[in-house]
C-alpha cells in the first residue's frame, strides 16, 4: 500500500531510500496490480526530466 511504503522509506531501514528522512507525497496514482505500478513508476523514473515529472505533479492538482 502506499501508505506503508512511504512508512518504509521513513523508516531506519536498510537501502537507498532510508538515508533521506524529508519523504513528502505529491502525487500518487491508483493501478489494478503491484505490476502495472511498478511500470509506471519505472516509466516516470526513466523520464529524467524535471520540467516533466513537475507537469505531471501540477496537472494532477
Amino acid at each position: 500500500s502506499l501508505e506503508e511504503r512511504l512508512r518504509k522509506h521513513l523508516s531506519k531501514h536498510q537501502g537507498w531510500t532510508a538515508r533521506a528522512k524529508d519523504w513528502v507525497l505529491v502525487h500518487a496514482e491508483e493501478f489494478p496490480d503491484k505490476a502495472s505500478a511498478y511500470r509506471r513508476e519505472r516509466a516516470i523514473k526513466a523520464w529524467k526530466s524535471n520540467a516533466r515529472i513537475k507537469e505531471l505533479i501540477e496537472d494532477a492538482r
